[in-house]
């Protein structure tokens, strides 16, 4: 088992489940209270619920490709964490371009899904250096 990808999906598994059960429960009723229009407060609300499907997913992938040997989930590993990455990035982006360095302690999504990212690039380095040794 490569433990550095197993502790990757155990990290993207707390994210995902942060984000669906203590993050939904923050979001959803101030978003339906909301003076949005409907159709832009679901359409919100179901972005919110796509980004749990896909955290919760990688979570899996990771736990999976933690558990093989197969060189080929080498690939998927690595694309998903560049996705952890540019989640990450897009909160560290939007912090500064719109509110200033004080919301990246406001709004630290980044700091669970940057390691997320790092950690998987990781454990895929070290699954690669395993085969080629």
């Amino acid at each position: 088992m490569n433990r550095t990808l197993f502790v990757t999906a155990l990290l993207a598994a707390l994210t995902a489940a942060l984000h669906t059960f203590v993050g939904t429960a923050e979001i959803e009723t101030p978003l339906m209270q909301s003076s949005l229009p409907r159709e832009v407060a679901l359409l919100l609300y179901a972005g919110w619920h796509l980004v749990s499907v896909a955290l919760t997913l990688s979570a899996v992938s990771f736990f999976a490709a933690a558990r093989s040997k197969n060189a080929s989930l080498r690939s998927m590993v690595t694309m998903l964490s560049s996705m952890w990455l540019g989640f990450g990035a897009v909160f560290i982006v939007v912090d500064l371009a719109y509110a200033g360095p004080a919301m990246l302690l406001a709004l630290p999504q980044w700091v669970l899904l940057l390691p997320v990212g790092v950690l998987g690039l990781w454990g895929n380095a070290r699954a690669a250096s395993a085969v080629a040794h």
